[in-house]
């Protein structure tokens, strides 16, 4: 049996970033749930599919021709969708809000679940997310709830775009995020919320060093407890 760590959290609060060191550090298999949801929103796009309530059954139709699989290129995760690496295609904006309005489908996320709590089992594992700890790996070893202020998650998304040279616009990213943040926190399915035996950490005012340390802290604790 592996061991799990669940990393959940709002959009930009850093957990991909953070779970991926982590799981380096400790040598695990990082597992990206939302790259995998990701995955499934670039072909519902190429579909022409959106996640408007007309297009629901197209949707569930859709999500049972496309495989989302994840593998490792010279240490780096790489996404799969039907054997093509999309890696570089699922980061954009609209595939992320695509992915969150179509992941409140039930059939969507089912659709993903076996597979992930499949490699849990066997694998020690970092796995982030929105639903890790309450709902795919209910039993997970630590379970961590990572949060930051809307105002820096915002800014964080901001200055990474302005990196890539992509023009965007701060108050814009903002409201997309708080519109996500309300989308994710009251879906009917798996909602956003931090598992009662979850450990909060408030990333707002701590660098990415830092929050590693402090969950690999409480890995130690938990393997000792």
């Amino acid at each position: 049996m592996g061991y799990n760590i669940a990393i959940d959290g709002p959009a930009s609060a850093g957990k991909s970033t953070v779970a991926k060191l982590v799981a380096k550090e400790l040598g695990f298999i990082y597992v990206d749930t939302g790259a995998m949801y990701r995955g499934l929103a670039l072909y519902f796009q190429r579909k022409g599919l959106s996640g408007d309530e007309k297009d629901k059954e197209k949707v569930i139709e859709a999500c049972y021709h496309a495989t989302v699989g994840i593998d490792y290129e010279e240490g780096a995760q790489q996404v799969f969708l039907n054997g093509e690496n999309v890696t570089s295609q699922i980061r954009e904006e609209s595939i992320g809000n695509l992915a969150s309005e179509t992941s409140t489908i039930p059939e969507v996320r089912a659709h993903l679940l076996l597979l992930q709590r499949n490699l849990a089992k066997v694998n020690d594992v970092v796995m982030d997310g929105r639903d890790i700890g309450t709902y795919i790996l209910p039993e997970a070893d630590l379970k961590i709830f990572l949060v930051a202020t809307v105002e820096v998650r915002a800014m964080r998304r901001y200055l990474e775009y302005q990196q890539k040279g992509v023009d965007c616009c701060y108050e814009d990213i903002k409201r997309d995020i708080e519109e996500r943040d309300y989308r994710d926190s009251n879906r009917p399915v798996a909602p956003l919320k931090q598992a009662e035996d979850a450990v909060l950490i408030d990333s707002s005012f701590m660098s990415i060093g830092e929050v590693v340390e402090e969950i690999l802290s409480h890995i130690q604790g938990s393997k000792e407890g």
